[in-house]
């Protein structure tokens, strides 16, 4: 309503027999009961469907729709038993076994109670070209690339129980959340999330053809559960014993992805593990394993930052982040509202002419005001988009930044592991180990300690700073 009463639309409702008059408050009242009576509805309709929906899978074991699971494959079951839709063609929809990608299940299940685990079974069907779930059904996988099997993938197998012959509704659900808390009258939008296990509804009977039984498919939950309970212990203790001075910083050059902690004879490593034939399926000349020893990469750190933010090396390492910014350049939405701009002024002054020569004015005029309208919103684009366009700083704006970060060397120079993670995470450090020449590149986003920029007219908005950052290519001392 707002943004109707802003913009003169008229709103009509039979309820008040004629358009909405934005300050009547008996009409206000009359629109906010009527909202909340159809809120209500809403709600009710959608109680009863879900309702439906749950006795329809649980007593009849109905197909309710969606995408058949990896495995298998829709069949006609006849006339929908509903006799409107019927007459119109529809038909109902049951699962029956997939020829090509039935036995790759089973596959799946045997190995896991053999003793694989996900990736080894991940491994193993890439290594043999099985098309993974999204290769196998490109049609509706367009938005995965669909080059191998993941562990994902082998877990969502090994955790339906559609497998045995049962249908399965409500595993998710869509929540409605705010888009912005700060602004309530952006509305809501749907995020479908994941429900609890005993939210599910299973169907009483087997309603379409198992693939597996339910003795192979509750064996291979419960050792799931043994397994996850075993990797939670492990992490626990992991994380309470060993702490990691680059946690979540640093990131391997060949794949971009970020290397995991791992302690190995006392000493703290970060491995990237890619399998091999992951690798071959996206053709990345890829290690099986790289690693990367923290206490060989401490020191040319240390000594790096120690050099740059010292007072002797102060001012040249600003000039250097001064200079490494992007330069001003103008947007094309910003080039935009200037040209429109431009070209309105251009048509006024002809107008003005006109009018000046003799031209009829009511005709004129009607040109004057649609220019000046359109001029006025091409305004209102350039004011917004200036506002949300990141700009350099100056040289004394980033000497107020980094002085604000206090004595860096001092902190670093003896100190605890947890305090150098903490400022390595202040810096906003970023860390990509190059493991052919057994070098590090090191970066620091000081951008983050800029705060945040809003625009101080219309809605609030957080503005990216542009990028601040102070780079070298670090190589590793020898342990």
């Amino acid at each position: 309503m707002p943004l109707f009463a802003h913009y003169g639309v008229e709103l009509w409702v039979p309820e008040i027999g004629g358009p909405i008059d934005p300050d009547n408050e008996a009409h206000e009242l009359v629109m906010s009961v009527f909202g909340g009576m159809s809120k209500g509805e809403r709600n009710r309709i959608r109680l009863r469907v879900r309702t439906a929906m749950a006795a329809q899978t649980l007593l009849e074991g109905r197909y309710l729709g969606g995408r058949p699971p990896y495995g298998y494959t829709l069949r006609d079951l006849g006339p929908h038993p509903n006799p409107a839709k019927a007459a119109d063609g529809k038909h109902l929809r049951g699962l029956t076994p997939d020829a090509q990608t039935s036995p790759i299940v089973r596959r799946i299940f045997d190995e896991f109670l053999a003793g694989y685990g996900l990736f080894a079974i991940a491994e193993g069907l890439t290594a043999n070209h099985v098309p993974c779930p999204s290769a196998h059904d490109r049609a509706r996988n367009r938005h995965r690339s669909g080059i191998a099997w993941s562990k994902s993938a082998i877990r969502v197998i090994l955790t339906n129980p559609r497998y045995t012959g049962r249908q399965v509704w409500n595993k998710q659900r869509t929540d409605e959340v705010l888009l912005d808390v700060d602004d309530v009258a952006l509305g809501h939008t749907g995020v479908m999330r994941w429900n609890a296990r005993d939210k599910w509804v299973v169907s009483k009977e087997i309603t379409h053809p198992p693939l597996i039984d339910d003795e192979t498919f509750e064996q291979a939950q419960a050792l799931l559960t043994r397994r996850a309970k075993a990797v939670d212990r492990q992490e626990r203790q992991r994380r309470a014993c060993n702490p990691y001075v680059f946690r979540g910083m640093i990131y391997c050059a060949v794949c971009q992805r970020r290397m995991q902690g791992q302690y190995n004879h006392g000493a703290a490593y970060y491995r990237c593990r890619f399998p091999q034939e992951y690798a071959l399926a996206n053709e990345v000349e890829h290690p099986r394993n790289v690693y990367l020893r923290e206490d060989a990469l401490t020191d040319p750190l240390d000594e790096w930052l120690a050099s740059a933010f010292t007072p002797d090396h102060l001012d040249q390492t600003i000039t250097a982040m001064c200079d490494a910014q992007e330069t001003d350049q103008l947007r094309p939405h910003t080039a935009a509202a200037q040209a429109t701009i431009a070209a309105c002024d251009a048509k006024l002054a002809q107008y003005r002419a006109a009018l000046d020569a003799g031209a009829d004015p009511a005709l004129v005029t009607g040109w004057i005001t649609q220019t000046q309208a359109e001029r006025t919103r091409a305004e209102a684009d350039l004011q917004t988009t200036q506002q949300t366009e990141p700009r350099r700083m100056s040289h004394s704006q980033i000497a107020d930044i980094v002085r604000a970060l206090g004595d860096i060397v001092a902190v670093l120079r003896d100190a605890d592991p947890d305090d150098k993670a903490e400022v390595y995470r202040q810096l906003g450090l970023r860390l990509t180990y190059q493991t052919q020449t057994q070098t590090v590149r090191a970066a620091v986003d000081l951008s983050a300690h800029r705060g945040v920029m809003v625009r101080v007219r219309g809605a609030t908005r957080p503005i990216a700073p542009p990028p601040l950052t102070l780079g070298a290519t670090l190589t590793l001392t020898q342990v």
